[in-house]
Parts: C-alpha cells; sequence; structure tokens
C-alpha cells in the first residue's frame, strides 16, 4: 500500500451507488488497499428521501461516522437509532437494518471490509427488540 491523500476541495460526488438517495465521494482507499477496505463520504440528495427497505450487507466490518445533520436507522433486534453529527456506529455483519430518515445536510463516512460487498434485501424475522438487562444491584453489606 502507497501514501494516499484526498482533500475536500478536490471532491468529486457521484451520484451513482448503493442508494438512489444519496451521493458518494470515493476517498481512494479502496485502490491503495487492493480491495481491502471502502471508504466513502456519502450526503443526502436534495429532494430525495430514503426507500425505508429491509436489508443487509455481507460484509467483514462496517462502521459510520456522522459528519453532518442526522439520520435514523432501524436494526433488527435492536428497534429505532437517531445518529447526530459526532456519532459513530458500527453495524454487524448481516444485521437487518433499514433507514427511516435523514436531514437535509447529512454527510456520513463509511468504512467497509472488504471494498467489495453484496447487499440483499432481507425481510425482519419479527422478533421483538432484545431486552437490555440493568447490571445486578450491588449489595450494600
Amino acid at each position: 500500500m502507497g501514501f494516499h491523500v484526498t482533500h475536500r476541495q478536490d471532491a468529486k460526488f457521484e451520484r451513482h451507488g448503493l442508494r438512489s438517495y444519496f451521493e458518494y465521494r470515493d476517498l481512494g482507499i479502496k485502490r491503495v488497499s487492493k480491495g481491502k477496505v471502502l471508504a466513502h463520504v456519502i450526503r443526502a440528495r436534495p429532494g430525495k428521501a430514503p426507500h425505508g427497505e429491509w436489508h443487509l450487507h455481507e460484509c467483514k466490518l462496517q462502521f459510520v461516522y456522522v459528519l453532518k445533520g442526522w439520520v435514523e436507522f432501524e436494526y433488527e433486534g435492536v428497534g429505532r437509532v437517531k445518529m447526530t453529527a459526532g456519532s459513530c456506529f458500527y453495524q454487524p455483519p448481516r444485521i437487518r437494518h433499514r433507514e427511516i430518515r435523514h436531514s437535509k445536510n447529512l454527510e456520513l463516512l463509511e468504512i467497509v471490509a472488504p471494498a467489495r460487498f453484496r447487499t440483499r434485501a432481507a425481510v425482519p424475522s419479527r422478533r421483538p427488540p432484545a431486552a437490555r438487562k440493568s447490571p445486578a444491584p450491588r449489595s450494600r453489606g
């Protein structure tokens, strides 16, 4: 792998990508990592809204950092989660999820490994969200 840098002022967002309601700025990491990692900035396209379709990604690693705006997802076994600027989230491989809505100024940094991965439509299993256990009360004795 060689040293690589991109600058915002040279950025070009493309309209072709996984979702028609987003634009994607490739950061060049796929090329320099020889396909091991994909890194791109994703931003909302003006006048486009998410479809809210359940899907999953067949990858080994996926995490997202919200640069601007906000986005709301729903995850199987978790429920709805709203992420705002400064939020970072890890999506376990193959977790069923869907985007509910996002702000007009949404920008995300997404890192995925490997760079080439499949996205499949996925109907949730209809199980209720997983119960979260509270820590056991401490003994005062």
